[in-house]
């Protein structure tokens, strides 16, 4: 089961995935969440072998008009091909590359469009789970007794029309190789030869390899690329890979913010104290501080979160201090929250420290402040808490005395 604190840390780290593709569109952030949503789905539906399901969510992701449109195209397409409908098939790649001239989605298309202008009259049955299976079983056998005579199936794997799961797998077995022709082939992929679903992918598998050489090709892709999505994706490879180095390097000088603060989370996930330490004296952007607080949260920095909490001067970065102290364990943090409490005037300090005690379920420290607090209001805030807390003797005996 999933403890609290684990879901807390999942949200406060989750960010949704930014899009890689067509040229930017204005749209709201609601608008975001749902492509990411409807994409996802439609290209689970895909592996799943439903088409009319992926045909359904690409249809409304088309008409959302995302970033991602060009995308949804492709794939309404090959699963228009997938139902035997060619003809809807074919107009539907034609205004792809009608309306997308630049999109990295097209040699793909072009590579559908003569699959579905080649097939016959005949209705096109799906591909079964145990063709692909049996498919990619075979590969992992020629790559291991010959992996010279493999890569040029996997090449002509990763260009073709095979499914998300074929590609991706292909893209595994070239990742479990050591040999330098392997990994350039997903360098090449990694640097955007193939669409932007799998340049992803590839950053993500550079990262599980791991070694100087995938670092370094990780590091030439993020330097030459204009795309957020593929820097957020090799800032997290660069995380899984451990290279502290670079993360640390791009926390202090990416310009994006947004980006900053990834290097920066995934440096909490590192446990990286000292360098976020470093880092919160010498950033200037709010927004990147409070991920740096999240940052310190996820590596266990107790004693910088407790000094920032006592110290900073910003009533908002003070706050979030707080606000995260309290996603700790009560045997670390419960004593120090109970002083901020008792010694900071601010009444939105005053506040927060009862939500922290609130968020560790820490009834003893709360029933302790509220016997001793003499603002009406602030006795309030806390029982308010306590009403809602689990099963907790001290606390129940002492809300059945505010009763008598």
């Amino acid at each position: 089961m999933i403890t609290k604190r684990f879901f807390l840390i999942a949200l406060l780290c989750a960010a949704p995935l930014a899009k890689a593709g067509a040229a930017p569109l204005t749209f709201t952030i609601a608008d975001d969440d749902r492509a990411d949503e409807l994409y996802s789905d439609g290209r689970e539906a895909i592996e799943d072998g439903k088409y009319d399901r992926a045909l359904d969510r690409f249809n409304k992701l088309i008409d959302l008009k995302s970033n991602r449109t060009d995308a949804a195209l492709y794939w309404k397409a090959y699963s228009l091909a997938k139902l035997g409908r060619r003809a809807d098939a074919l107009t539907t790649l034609s205004d792809l590359q009608q309306q997308f001239k630049d999109s990295r989605w097209l040699r793909d298309a072009k590579a559908l469009e003569v699959e579905v202008r080649q097939a016959s009259g005949q209705t096109v049955a799906p591909e079964s789970q145990a063709d692909e299976e049996t498919k990619l079983m075979a590969l992992r056998g020629i790559m291991n007794s010959d992996p010279e005579r493999a890569m040029p199936i996997i090449e002509q794997m990763l260009t073709g029309t095979n499914s998300p799961k074929v590609k991706d797998r292909a893209l595994f077995v070239l990742s479990q190789s050591n040999s330098a022709k392997a990994r350039e082939v997903i360098a090449n992929v990694a640097k955007g030869s193939a669409n932007p679903d799998l340049q992803l992918r590839a950053i993500k598998y550079l990262g599980v390899m791991g070694g100087e050489n995938s670092r370094q090709i990780l590091a030439d892709v993020y330097r030459t690329s204009t795309d957020p999505a593929v820097k957020r994706s090799i800032i997290r490879s660069f995380m899984v890979s451990g290279d502290k180095t670079r993360l640390f390097g791009l926390a202090k000088g990416e310009t994006n913010a947004d980006l900053r603060g990834e290097a920066v989370q995934q440096l909490g996930v590192m446990g990286a104290h000292n360098e976020l330490a470093e880092l919160y004296q010498s950033e200037t952007s709010v927004d990147v501080k409070k991920r740096i607080i999240q940052a310190m949260f996820v590596g266990g920095s107790a004693d910088k979160l407790l000094e920032l909490a006592k110290s900073e001067k910003d009533p908002q970065l003070r706050r979030t201090a707080v606000r995260n102290l309290g996603l700790m364990g009560t045997s670390k943090t419960g004593d120090a929250i109970k002083s901020i409490y008792q010694a900071d005037t601010s009444p939105e300090i005053k506040k927060e420290a009862i939500n922290a005690l609130f968020l560790q379920n820490n009834g003893h420290v709360l029933v302790e402040l509220a016997r001793a607090e003499k603002d009406p209001q602030m006795k309030k805030e806390m029982v308010a808490k306590m009403s809602i807390m689990g099963k907790n003797k001290e606390v129940t005996d002492y809300l059945l005395e505010l009763l008598k």
